[in-house]
């Protein structure tokens, strides 16, 4: 199997854009209430999310498929922060012991859902890790040919979600296609279909499938929101290969590269802070404490990331190392995960 182990550079933007929907979501206005645009404009925020992740997992699978190695490389990114988040959060709403095990555990998005004030955000971190956890028992059973079975899963995930009439959710199992869509991207890069596909098609059609990602994200578009992991994989796949100049110069820029690497900080800190006081009052009040709130949620991602989570991430790509010399250099892969 060849393994591509070459950072993507334009995936830079589309964490970037990823991370700025899903603020602009929560915390800007968007239009009137009736228009509902925040929840289209976050959900396509949270769905380009995913497929990131689902790709980039995929592709460290493929290039590493050594399972302890992967696990304790993605714990150290994601855990040490979620964790002082969670135990905080914990403390500030007097939560029980059951609630904030359940969070430091990551299943607390699974019904009855056990989320905290201020970390109802956190959802997203228990769909991941839940798929870092499935993706590698997979792989632990079968090797990297077991990937093969996350497109069947997609498949399965979204007929379940039609079935159980769930166009939008926060349970794993009614969101998770999302991810895998991502993960069957990496796989058709993988093998160089990906490419073939996008060199038919005009470098216009990522624009053309932005504003469907919103779309897909709207109740208004009905059915069409159970195509939301297929529109934003395709999207991100596809401009890989395929995207118009101004738009690789601007998803490869220096502040989109700064933004994708603190957009977990970013993502972490903008919900917990919504729940303080800077988040409080009534409309024009909560809206004339936002630039504030926006500067210090950024203030504080810049500091997480680069003075805490970076040696966090050290760490663990240390005790990765004792174990064994990785086949490929993961850390190029990693690039711009959470």
């Amino acid at each position: 199997m060849k393994v591509n182990d070459e950072r993507i550079s334009i995936l830079d933007g589309w964490r970037a854009l990823s991370i700025l929907a899903v603020l602009a979501g929560h915390l800007l206005p968007l239009g009137p209430k009736s228009w509902e645009l925040n929840g289209a404009v976050a959900a396509s925020g949270m769905a380009i999310f995913f497929t990131l992740s689902g790709f980039l997992i995929t592709r460290l699978l493929i290039a590493d498929p050594r399972v302890p190695q992967f696990l304790i490389r993605r714990l150290f990114r994601i855990v040490p922060l979620a964790w002082i988040a969670m135990i905080a959060l914990a403390v500030a709403t007097r939560a029980d012991v059951g609630t904030l095990l359940a969070n430091l555990a990551f299943y607390s998005n699974l019904p009855p859902a056990q989320l905290m004030h201020g970390g109802e955000h956190l959802w997203s971190l228990c769909v991941e890790v839940q798929f870092y956890l499935f993706a590698a028992l997979i792989v632990l059973a079968a090797g990297r040919r077991a990937l093969f079975l996350l497109p069947v899963v997609m498949i399965g995930v979204t007929v379940l979600r039609v079935m159980q009439d769930a166009p939008i959710s926060i349970i794993t199992w009614q969101r998770v296609d999302e991810i895998l869509a991502g993960a069957t991207i990496a796989l058709l890069y993988h093998y160089g279909w990906l490419q073939r596909l996008a060199d038919r098609l005009p470098s216009a059609t990522v624009l053309v499938l932005l504003p469907l990602i919103i779309l897909s994200g709207h109740p208004a578009s009905g059915v069409f929101m159970y195509a939301r992991p297929y529109v934003a994989a395709a999207a991100v796949g596809i401009s890989i290969f395929a995207a118009p100049g101004f738009f690789r110069a601007l998803f490869t820029s220096r502040p989109a590269v700064y933004v994708a690497a603190t957009s977990y900080a970013l993502y972490v800190f903008h919900g917990m802070l919504s729940a303080t006081w800077l988040g409080s009052g009534e409309t024009l009040v909560k809206y004339a404490k936002r630039p504030l709130l926006i500067a210090i949620t950024f203030a504080l991602a810049h500091i997480s990331t680069f003075h805490f989570e970076a040696r966090m991430i050290a760490v663990g790509k240390k005790l990765a190392k004792r174990l064994g010399t990785s086949r490929q250099p993961a850390s190029v892969i990693e690039g711009i995960l959470p």
